[in-house]
């Protein structure tokens, strides 16, 4: 009989030779689950085509589904993509943030084709998350880090997260506390033309149209040129039904605002709490067995477009896959 397989451990990323150690695991070639802003990502040397490879094996993502590759910020973004003016004007403002910018990837960029899908572009992030940067400077280049789970499922907010969902396929854990935004980066594509929203996410449009003017929105193209496009994403076990003022027979119901459940994603009408909370909540929904989970109206606005976006995608059939 074979032996089990080890989960990996966790530990504090506040201690420097944890992050040290980190280090070492990824330079071997390793996968280590770090902590950002947005959610727990699942990172491997960007360079290293095997290593992004066994990161595609182990959340058993599809390999057409293009990887961000996370820098310290512009000066190490400088060496990975053309960088235009307006590039500069949004990491000026918004880097390290939530922000994911897709740009002309340089022909002698020391990326592994896997981890772009052998696209022409590259997408890039600075994370704000001290855990994050200390990880990226000490490994001293870029780390592709997708959301550190099953390909497809909910999006870790948490270390028990990422244990729960790939504890035994990866090396290392760092536990940096919940996630503050808990919603992905807001993806941007910087490819000539009017700069074009691919995807939205914890930075709010608004914010970056007063810099951008109105954005694009992406064509009918099949090309997915960052994570996050795929109609079936962040998807629960259970089924799920949008826009709901109540609970039906064998749901379980998440509330907002005045709208109250099972849960209630924000009783105040908080847009940023219930981001905040958004992925949590769907897991311990999810976790109470029910066949669907219904939700509440959330407004279209600011950060409820990020918000609809995943609950679009996790409602989606899961075979529609792109």
């Amino acid at each position: 009989m074979s032996a089990p397989v080890k989960p990996a451990p966790i530990k504090p990323a506040s201690d420097p030779a944890v992050i040290e150690e980190a280090a070492a695991i990824l330079k071997a070639g390793g996968l280590v689950a770090m902590p950002t802003e947005t959610v727990y990502g699942l990172a491997a040397d960007a360079g290293n085509a095997d290593a992004v490879a066994r990161l595609y094996a182990a959340k058993g993502r599809p390999r057409f589904n293009p990887l961000i590759a996370h820098v310290a910020g512009p000066n190490m973004a400088w060496r990975l993509a053309g960088w235009p003016d307006l590039a500069d004007q949004l990491a000026e403002t918004f880097w390290p943030g939530p922000l994911t910018l897709v740009l002309p990837k340089r022909p002698d960029a020391p990326i592994a084709d896997i981890a772009n899908a052998g696209l022409d572009s590259i997408a890039l992030r600075a994370p704000r998350h001290a855990a994050a940067q200390a990880l990226i400077r000490a490994f001293d280049g870029p780390l592709v880090a997708p959301s550190a789970n099953p390909s497809g499922g909910i999006s870790p907010t948490t270390a028990q997260h990422v244990a729960d969902g790939l504890g035994e396929r990866i090396d290392l854990i760092l536990d940096g506390g919940a996630c503050p935004v808990g919603l992905e980066s807001t993806v941007i594509a910087l490819l000539g033309g009017t700069p074009t929203l691919l995807r939205p996410g914890g930075l709010a449009r608004r914010q970056i149209e007063a810099i951008t003017g109105r954005l694009a929105e992406p064509g009918s193209s099949d090309t997915l040129l960052a994570p996050g496009m795929m109609k079936s994403h962040y998807a629960p076990n259970a089924a799920m039904r949008l826009n709901a003022s109540a609970a039906q027979a064998g749901e379980v119901f998440l509330g907002f605002g005045p709208i109250d459940g099972d849960l209630n994603l924000s009783p105040g009408g908080d847009l940023a709490e219930a981001a905040t909370g958004l992925f949590a909540a769907l897991r311990a929904l999810d976790a109470r067995g029910a066949a669907r989970i219904a939700v509440a109206p959330i407004p279209d606005e600011g950060l409820g477009e990020a918000i609809n976006d995943r609950l679009q995608r996790a409602a989606a059939p899961k075979d529609d896959l792109i």
